[in-house]
């Protein structure tokens, strides 16, 4: 069985809330949580790239996902993104033609520490299922389903993402 590759990038995914101030904020990815909730028995190897919202993401560190997409020996990588930019870094790093390798993108709408309200663990469950079938490129994975890098959208009215030919 292969390795599959975790990046984590932070997004609304691994935000905590501050019940005192009523914050959004960082602190740790909940990733490995998660996978031993889900009781995963899959060859995983989760590492953090960055803690950041993905409104605040810049090129620079779109640039690191890249080189560390490439310098890594798996073939199958899924990432955890903030939901604002996610089509635009599946569009990045498609544009570099990382060779060989299946890329997963997923998110959330709710972060995971809301409990039951969340989609993440979801989203993370069916992305991990689709970077072990999907043939080498860069998908976007949420709501059930997987989409490929050009041919996603999110609706910033619903809340979901979609194909672009859906209207």
């Amino acid at each position: 069985m292969d390795q599959i590759q975790v990046f984590v990038t932070g997004g609304t995914f691994d935000k905590e809330y501050n019940f005192i101030t009523g914050d959004l904020f960082f602190k740790d990815t909940h990733l490995p949580e998660m996978f031993v909730r889900g009781r995963s028995t899959l060859d995983i190897d989760v590492k953090t790239l960055m803690m950041v919202d993905s409104l605040e993401m810049t090129d620079a560190d779109r640039e690191i996902i890249l080189h560390t997409c490439r310098r890594n020996t798996s073939n199958k990588i899924l990432i955890t993104h903030g939901t604002d930019s996610m089509v635009k870094t599946a569009k990045f790093l498609a544009g570099a033609h990382v060779q060989g390798k299946t890329i997963v993108l997923t998110g959330a709408m709710v972060p995971y520490a809301f409990g039951t309200s969340s989609d993440g663990f979801f989203n993370l469950g069916s992305a991990l299922a689709f970077v072990q079938m999907l043939e080498p490129g860069v998908y976007v994975a949420m709501n059930g389903r997987y989409f490929n890098w050009n041919q996603v959208r999110k609706n910033r009215k619903t809340g979901f993402f979609e194909s672009m030919e859906e209207e």
